[in-house]
């Protein structure tokens, strides 16, 4: 990025090729750390080689927080007015199908392919980044699901060692049904399971899939595992929230910033540090952004690997 100080808090900037104008790079958006708008722009322009590739031909929805993370958000998924013309949208049923939707309704998301895209929604202060598992083609036009998801949210006293231990139930029921899975850190309170799909799925038929790895494991573990949204039962629980595959849901991406006290981001991981989790309540934690950014210099893209 280049560019110049103007008489306001502004700063016109080349982003590959495109103008921007970059707002109250001082402004702080996370209190407790003093982190700067200007550092969240930092760090999304130094992890966007491993981010972008994960967000590319997907719809993203955005949680903003204009004000910084003690004043509240909200989520946004149609792009806003005065868009720039060269931001790539689809436009998809309000369903997130292949078809129609019954009331005809669309929405028009934003496409991230690039760092350009990338930083003008981040200078919108979108710090969270949510997409869905299925994807879109050049034309916009909504394709299948090409991967999995499973989200373990621990119900207090449970935490993120508990969240470990069932992951490694989660990836072996996975592999039992011929399926890889690839953990990632929430950047809130759990994990996030990831596996690639041999074959495009309707958005019904991946949710259904992961319900049946998610009731099994509550069934055979039921006093550590639950599959009900219910909250009441959550206590002491990991919930396995399969319904994240479904098709107007989404999940933060891997490597996007979380709105929290601290500035966590959601990381990949290795095996090897779930199953140390798991063994020790001590050996894991949500990571903040600049942790992150060491793991992507000394490791690059664990997510990558992703068959």
């Amino acid at each position: 990025m280049a560019g110049s100080q103007g008489e306001r808090e502004e700063v016109r900037v080349d982003v590959g090729g495109r103008t921007l104008t970059i707002s109250n790079l001082h402004k702080v958006l996370y209190p407790r750390t003093g982190t700067t708008k200007g550092e969240v722009l930092n760090y999304y322009a130094q992890v966007a080689p491993v981010l972008l590739p994960h967000l590319a031909g997907r719809c993203v929805t955005r949680i903003r927080w204009p004000h910084g993370v003690q004043e509240g958000s909200f989520f946004e998924k149609n792009v806003p007015v005065r868009t720039p013309s060269w931001v790539r949208t689809a436009e998809v049923p309000t369903t997130g199908t292949r078809g129609p939707s019954r009331n005809g309704d669309t929405l028009v998301f934003p496409v991230v392919d690039d760092l350009a895209t990338l930083t003008w929604l981040v200078n919108l202060a979108a710090l969270e980044l949510h997409v869905h598992q299925w994807t879109v083609d050049r034309r916009g036009r909504v394709q299948g699901a090409d991967r999995l998801v499973i989200d373990l949210d621990p119900g207090e006293p449970a935490g993120l060692h508990e969240c470990c231990t069932v992951a490694l139930m989660v990836r072996e029921e996975l592999e039992a049904r011929g399926l890889t899975a690839r953990p990632v850190l929430s950047g809130s309170k759990g994990l996030h399971l990831y596996a690639a799909l041999p074959e495009r799925l309707d958005p019904d038929e991946s949710s259904a899939l992961a319900k049946e790895v998610a009731e099994e494991l509550q069934g055979a573990n039921p006093r550590l595992v639950t599959a009900t949204m219910t909250k009441a039962r959550r206590t002491g629980k990991v919930f396995l929230d399969w319904s994240q595959n479904a098709g107007s849901k989404t999940t933060v991406s891997p490597y996007s910033l979380r709105g929290r006290e601290v500035p966590t981001a959601a990381a990949p991981l290795t095996w090897a540090e779930v199953e140390a989790g798991a063994e020790d309540p001590l050996e894991l934690h949500q990571l903040r952004f600049e942790e992150v950014l060491d793991r992507v210099a000394d490791q690059g893209d664990l997510f990558e690997v992703m068959p």
